[in-house]
């Protein structure tokens, strides 16, 4: 039984709970808020018996063994760092930091305390992404890669009336790459590696943070071309395009049906059914490992996460996003 704490109480959190709540050897024990009365609301809803306002009291428990933080994006290395120091393995939401000098000091302090950490992205576990890793070689030489990740945000109505909530607010280390655009960068260095050079550009809203925008990675023999948006929706399909065939995907974060096109007109459906939520997977890998005594994810691996903020950092230095946490 892996005993769990979980930093955050909002929706995401809750998803969480629903899909580990079908693992066996997941057990809720603490829930970190910064009021005491929402941590003693939630964990009362979920069954926690310990609530906490300070996360190094958190930290120092001996009733918990690990913790998903799913904190604003700016408190993700500070919350990582002090449950580490005191031996907590990490399951932490995407993205894992807000740079990659964040990322490499949590990295350095989980080896020290040999702990696991991972990042919390769910796409590399499901199983039609696994699919498209075991067929990707019947569509020959991949010369593309294009993944779009375009929805609306129900936050930017308040910020069009002049409310900035979280979502768009740069203190937290936020806005649209950091949020959906990652879901399209993180498959393309799990399959295709870290990208010889990147050309990138986004639209700037007054607040400070990205509403929209896109990516152009150069590999030496193919090319990765990725667009997101949460000012505006986008219905197009996501696809890896071979010389001797094209991989459609219909939601590149969470993908369900899967197809392969073929040059001569066949169509392959390579699709694997979910069978549980899809935060599911990610949950059961990490608890797996756990058990395993393996400290290191080989899908959600350093090296990916890595390579992914840099790709984001470089990104965000094109557009001329910042975020107080690059200071």
């Amino acid at each position: 039984m892996i005993r769990f704490g979980v930093i955050g109480t909002n929706w995401i959190t809750e998803a969480f709970l629903q899909a580990a709540s079908e693992i066996k050897d997941f057990k809720l024990t603490a829930v970190y808020s910064r009021t005491e009365d929402r941590a003693k609301e939630f964990a009362e809803k979920h069954g926690a018996t310990l609530t906490f306002t300070s996360v190094e009291e958190m930290g120092k428990s001996n009733e918990i063994d690990a913790v998903y933080i799913a904190s604003p994006n700016s408190f993700h290395s500070t919350h990582a760092i002090i449950l580490m120091n005191h031996g907590k393995h990490v399951l932490c939401e995407k993205p894992i930091a807000s740079n990659t000098s964040e990322l490499q000091e949590m990295i350095s302090v989980a080896k020290k305390n040999n702990v696991l950490l991972m990042e919390a992205l769910k796409s590399g576990f499901l199983p039609s992404y696994r699919s498209i890793r075991e067929n990707l070689y019947k569509i020959g030489k991949v010369r593309r890669y294009f993944a779009s990740y375009c929805q609306y945000s129900s936050r930017y109505d308040a910020y069009k009336n002049g409310t900035v909530l979280n979502a768009f607010n740069p203190a937290f280390s936020n806005g649209s790459l950091m949020d959906i655009g990652i879901y399209c960068v993180y498959p393309m260095i799990q399959l295709f590696g870290r990208p010889q050079k990147v050309k990138a550009s986004g639209l700037m809203l007054e607040s400070g943070v990205d509403g929209e925008g896109s990516i152009l990675a150069h590999y030496e023999d193919l090319e990765g071309t990725v667009i997101y948006s949460k000012i505006t929706n986008s219905y197009i399909q996501s696809e890896i395009q071979g010389e001797e065939g094209s991989i459609l995907i219909d939601k590149i974060s969470s993908p369900e049906k899967v197809e392969i096109h073929y040059r001569d007109g066949r169509v392959e459906d390579i699709s694997q059914p979910l069978d549980h939520d899809s935060m599911y997977y990610e949950a059961k890998e990490f608890i797996e490992l756990l058990q395993s005594e393996t400290y290191e994810s080989s899908i959600n691996s350093y090296e990916n996460s890595l390579a992914v903020m840099d790709v984001l950092d470089e990104a965000r230095r094109q557009m001329g996003l910042v975020y107080p946490a690059d200071k």
